[in-house]
């Protein structure tokens, strides 16, 4: 394990903002950035997306459990409004979809990969 704490930092103004694809998926109008990658599981753990106005992301399980936090805009997970400033925790096994109607910049920690249902 590098000691240098430069190798830890992720700065995202330097980073490209990548269309959301998720096994041959692509899904429109929401884009992603890896903040860190973790090599066992072969996937990103904690990323930044990024939602146009309208996008959405399809009903779906989080199989451990997610947390969330809404930097920018505003989204609809779940029938609940969230807004700039919110966090929300889902218990492993939560189903639920995630659309923003004027789009909307969130920070998720995601330990095990999705299943679209």
């Amino acid at each position: 394990m590098s000691t240098n704490i430069n190798d830890y930092i992720v700065k995202t103004e330097q980073k490209e903002w990548q269309p959301l694809v998720e096994k041959g998926i692509h899904y429109e109008g929401i884009f992603v950035q890896s903040l860190k990658f973790d090599p066992e599981k072969n996937r990103s753990t904690t990323i930044l997306l990024k939602f146009e106005p309208g996008a959405s992301y399809p009903y779906h399980n989080h199989p451990a459990g997610e947390e969330l936090f809404i930097l920018e805009g505003d989204a609809i997970i779940a029938d609940a409004h969230l807004k700039k400033g919110d966090y929300l925790y889902t218990p492993p096994n939560f189903k639920h979809s995630v659309k923003s109607e004027n789009g909307c910049l969130i920070f998720f920690m995601i330990p095990e990969e999705v299943e679209i249902l």
